[in-house]
């Protein structure tokens, strides 16, 4: 490299004396190296016309090869230093809609704040797609609503959600400080598929208590009950982050009794060593949900405290 650097230095500085000077190098040692390159290649760089270096065509059909060269290893040595700092590359993050829509906004603002030239690639999916992400190294880290139980995933508890109920201001219900599942025996009741962890959790907390309940109307995406409480069809059965986005929606929330818990989970992938992007992220979720989302508050702003 040192000997391709001297002939760089050479062509543009026409000559082996003004090359030496911005190599910072005595001009025998600068000659002795470019003696080396033209023995390394096997032909002549240059011929001495009248005490002058001319460059021979074999010179010039090398230069723009010789120029991409280093300007490819220039950028190498910038990501290099950028990965080494942290400020550079990309990170990729799979996470469940409402997560996505949530709780993932803020925490690339609080990532990218500090790390600018990082691109972050987000993306929108269920959980059995962000687990598979995941694992097969198409995403560095993953955020859902609940757990996982798949052998190639390490999973970390980001947050303690809990699930609640959105529902019109004029309401019955929304002069209460919390409902009852029995409450909702004669309500149309809308949430997500029972495939999902709030609609499964429900379910499971139905059985429990003995009541004969079903979903009227099954959504895939928080957005979409919070749309339809809205219009009047029913009471939506949300977790936490369904139910602030219920609340910027003008919607009232009350929790729901008895307290059904629902985790906010971090997957990594068991058999990868995380980059230093992906654990500035994690960092990033964690002052997040830290600073606000550490409790999730109902309607009347008293917070929860097993929640958080």
């Amino acid at each position: 490299m040192r000997e391709l650097e001297v002939f760089r230095a050479v062509m543009e500085a026409g000559g082996v004396t003004g090359a030496a000077e911005r190599l910072s190098m005595s001009q025998p040692a600068a000659s002795k190296m470019l003696q080396g390159a033209e023995a390394r290649l096997g032909f002549a760089l240059f011929r001495r016309d009248r005490q002058r270096l001319v460059p021979t065509a074999e010179a010039y059909a090398l230069m723009p090869e010789l120029l991409g060269t280093f300007a490819a290893i220039d950028g190498l040595e910038r990501l290099a230093a950028a990965l080494r700092a942290g400020q550079g590359g990309q990170i990729s993050v799979a996470a469940v809609p409402v997560l996505a829509t949530a709780l993932l906004p803020p925490a690339v603002t609080v990532f990218r704040a500090a790390r600018p030239e990082v691109l972050v690639r987000l993306r929108a999916l269920s959980a059995i797609e962000s687990v598979n992400q995941v694992a097969n190294h198409q995403a560095d880290l993953g955020v859902i609503l609940g757990s996982t139980a798949d052998p190639r995933i390490e999973v970390r508890q980001l947050h303690r959600s809990e699930i609640g109920c959105a529902l019109p201001a004029k309401h019955p219900f929304a002069s209460r400080p919390f409902l009852a599942l029995q409450d909702l025996e004669a309500e149309t009741v809308i949430s997500l598929s029972p495939a999902q962890p709030v609609g499964q959790l429900v379910q499971v907390a139905w059985s429990e208590a003995g009541i004969a309940r079903r979903l009227a109307i099954e959504v895939s995406q928080s957005s979409i009950a919070c749309a339809l409480v809205r219009a009047g069809a029913g009471i939506a059965v949300l977790d936490g982050f369904g139910l602030a986005e219920a609340r910027a929606q003008g919607l009232v929330t009350r929790p729901l009794r008895p307290w059904i818990p629902l985790d906010v989970t971090l997957i990594l992938d068991r058999g990868r060593e995380c980059s230093r992007l992906t654990t500035a992220f994690v960092r990033a979720l964690e002052e997040t949900l830290s600073s606000t989302l550490g409790k999730v508050e109902d309607q009347t702003g008293e917070p929860d405290i097993r929640t958080g």
